[in-house]
């Protein structure tokens, strides 16, 4: 369900806001990537979830370019 509503909020957000979500969240994956290199991560689970809500971000980035079509 938490999903569901995160796939809500980024639906309601504009063409620029996503791209600085993507941004955010790829910054996240990297220091996310840098803290496991590095044995410093506890949470090595926040990984996946990162890279599925990257996904995220970009499918709907994908739905509004091809709806203003």
């Amino acid at each position: 369900m938490k999903s569901k509503k995160y796939l809500e909020d980024l639906n309601s957000k504009s063409a620029a806001d996503l791209a600085q979500e993507l941004v955010a969240a790829k910054k996240e994956l990297f220091n996310l990537r840098f803290q496991n290199a590095t044995n410093q991560l506890d949470n090595t689970a926040r990984i996946r979830e990162v890279r599925k809500n990257i996904a995220r971000i970009q499918t709907v980035i994908t739905q509004k370019t091809r709806a203003a079509e």
